[in-house]
């Protein structure tokens, strides 16, 4: 009964009408000083893709499904298939924990009524798309059995299976596995979500996205290149950044070859997890989850937006539920909108 619930609410949410202020252009009435402005890079716009952890997981499966037109590929690590909680806190706890009760055919049926009507990218860019997903044989957050239903939403979409990757074998708890950072991969740390699994989910997922044939770290790669803090203010026109439960500052790690603006390098966006923002473990994420050196060695910038807690977001998560407003998982959303012009504006757009 739940899901044929969150399929009509879900539909409503993709077809219903635009109010939010999201232009591109218009006054912006609140300034800050807290970092410098994000810069342009010159980035392969063919060659642009996201991941993320958990609810950053579920924000990453958001962000490419509506803006397929721009991302080549997603990485999913402990997250949940796109438009699972069908704009409901309380049904996220189904999608974590039960994934009997999860329709992909349900959810696909909602993407494309959304692509239909423009609050989402022509299902069509996903045909050739990359898509890993990881799943930990030990999690307890998210239940393993999540997985294979997001391997069949994204089935449903893609031509290769060869494009889906699928890693359901590590004993990792819930959590960023990495393969020198975080406590041990088989206990769940609350002080950072960070797991030591001697296996870089980082690496194998960029490794996947980009062909293969990826550079790996080792123990003696140094991200040489520049960890630069931004201001998140810019990207909210009418607002502040909290008002959506956003952070006003932002990171981007810059690898040395592409701080030489004349030469071409990828993007790649990572969204941390719930309690995962700097404001929460400073800068574990963004500086040890592994994707800094796999990006110095292979010339791909690495794009850290940052969420916060809120009355409505106790837990610094990304809103996977509807926690900044009905139209969150359309182009429409806030948080959606703000990261679409972080990108923009790397894209020199």
């Amino acid at each position: 009964m739940w899901m044929k619930m969150n399929m009509v609410l879900c539909v409503l949410l993709l077809l219903g009408l635009c109010g939010y202020c999201t232009s591109s252009k218009g006054p912006r009435f609140f300034l800050s000083s807290a970092a410098p402005s994000l810069e342009s890079y010159n980035v392969d716009k063919s060659q642009v893709s996201v991941s993320g952890i958990s609810s950053g997981a579920c924000f990453a499966t958001q962000f490419h499904v509506i803006h397929s037109a721009q991302i080549m590929g997603v990485g999913m690590i402990a997250g949940a298939p796109f438009a699972c909680t069908g704009g409901n806190v309380a049904t996220s706890l189904l999608c974590m924990q039960t994934p009997s009760v999860i329709s992909p055919t349900a959810l696909e049926a909602i993407v494309t009524a959304g692509a239909a009507v423009g609050n989402a990218d022509a299902t069509s860019n996903l045909l050739h798309d990359k898509v890993y997903i990881f799943d930990g044989q030990l999690d307890s957050v998210v239940n393993p059995g999540v997985g294979p239903k997001i391997q069949e939403f994204y089935g449903h979409f893609i031509s290769d299976a060869g494009h889906i990757k699928t890693v359901f074998d590590v004993q990792a708890e819930h959590g960023q596995p990495t393969d020198n950072f975080g406590g041990p991969c088989n206990k769940l740390s609350h002080t950072d979500f960070m797991l030591n699994c001697n296996y870089s989910a980082a690496f194998d997922l960029l490794n996947f996205i980009y062909g293969g044939h990826l550079r790996r770290p080792n123990a003696h790669t140094s991200a040489a290149g520049k960890l630069l803090k931004f201001n998140q203010e810019d990207f909210f026109y009418l607002s502040t950044p909290s008002m959506y439960s956003m952070d006003d500052i932002g990171y981007i790690y810059v690898p040395s070859h592409c701080l030489d603006k004349s030469r071409s390098c990828k993007l790649h966006i990572a969204f941390h997890g719930c309690l995962m923002g700097q404001r929460y473990i400073g800068e574990n994420y963004v500086g040890h989850a592994g994707y800094n050196e796999v990006g110095e060695l292979n010339n791909i910038i690495i794009l850290y937006p940052q969420v916060i807690k809120s009355l409505t977001n106790p837990q610094g998560c990304w809103d996977w539920w509807g926690y900044t407003g009905a139209l969150f998982a359309t182009k429409s959303g806030f948080q959606i909108t703000a990261v679409e012009r972080m990108l923009s504006k790397v894209l020199g757009l």
